[in-house]
């Protein structure tokens, strides 16, 4: 990558996250979907929820990134400058590969999404989680 090329958020198929997420526990799983998605449509089982657009304005979260610093505890989680892994899933990959870039911009290293997302793309009759997705392939989520 040349200097000029700004990073990206790093993609993984859900079944290479979740494999991540057992290789190195200490990834956090963030799902940045609506509240209302994350509680009415499940989400991934160990994931925390810190939403980059929601209701009711559906603009980004501008607490977003101060919210995951948060998360991580101001840092104390990371030794000695290793960071874990941040790893974000929302429906599709949109949301998250937003929220990545916003997390990169913010000086964080290791910043994944999750392609497909939670439900995947839609099929030729407009359903969710027939094509891609966590779901799709059958990982652990729960319903609230």
């Amino acid at each position: 990558m040349s200097d000029g090329e700004a990073r990206k958020p790093a993609a993984l198929m859900p079944v290479e996250a979740n494999r991540l997420l057992q290789e190195e526990p200490q990834t956090l799983l963030v799902d940045v979907r609506s509240t209302m998605e994350y509680l009415m449509v499940g989400h991934p089982v160990g994931a925390v929820h810190i939403a980059w657009l929601d209701e009711p304005d559906w603009t980004p979260n501008p607490r977003f990134v101060a919210q995951l610093r948060e998360l991580m505890l101001g840092g104390s989680r990371c030794i000695d400058g290793n960071c874990p892994a941040v790893v974000l899933i929302c429906r599709s990959g949109r949301r998250s590969l937003e929220a990545g870039q916003a997390l990169l911009d913010a000086g964080f290293a290791r910043i994944y999404y999750v392609e497909g997302g939670f439900e995947g793309p839609l099929d030729a009759h407009h359903r969710r989680s027939t094509l891609a997705g966590w779901r799709f392939e059958g990982l652990p989520w729960e319903q609230c």
